[in-house]
């Protein structure tokens, strides 16, 4: 069964990797070894 979900969230920094974080809503909902697609458009440039 395919979910779709679409989030807007800022990029945070990490050391010198640049990270996104789930919402706590979908930590529980995807588990490990789970199979994701994700599409990153940039909807601003700072």
């Amino acid at each position: 069964m395919t979910q779709e979900f679409t989030i807007t969230k800022k990029v945070a920094k990490q050391g010198s990797n640049n990270i996104i974080i789930l919402p706590k809503i979908l930590q529980s909902r995807i588990k490990p070894n789970s199979l994701v697609e994700i599409k990153i458009r940039l909807l601003e440039d700072n």
